[in-house]
């Protein structure tokens, strides 16, 4: 497994970052970071070593917004590993917090 990274300005340009990614090679979302507001923001995808690879070239290349930095990871150390899988776990319990709010709202009506 390796792990792939683009930082970008913006939540549009990081989606759209997200959207080559996805579409030019067998990688998988794994979470995000937005700093500053979402003024900076750090896709990280995982893979294959090639698959990353390609997906990070495709959209350093091909993004509507120039990405400020970007890094491919092959056999990350554990503690990197830890670092990612705590990012991923705050957006799934965000996500987790907000479904059962919509949940109870729907009962209500």
């Amino acid at each position: 497994m390796s792990l792939g990274f683009v930082e970008v300005q913006s939540v549009t340009g990081a989606v759209d970052c997200l959207d080559i990614m996805c579409k030019s090679a067998d990688v998988r979302f794994v979470t995000w970071e937005r700093k500053l507001g979402g003024r900076l923001v750090t896709i990280i995808i995982e893979g294959q070593i090639s698959a990353v690879t390609a997906a990070v070239e495709n959209a350093v290349n091909s993004a509507i917004i120039k990405p400020a930095a970007h890094a491919v990871i092959a056999n990350p150390h554990p503690e990197v590993i830890r670092l990612v899988e705590l990012s991923a776990s705050r957006i799934a319990k965000k996500l987790a917090e907000q479904q059962k709010a919509d949940d109870s709202h729907v009962q209500e009506v």
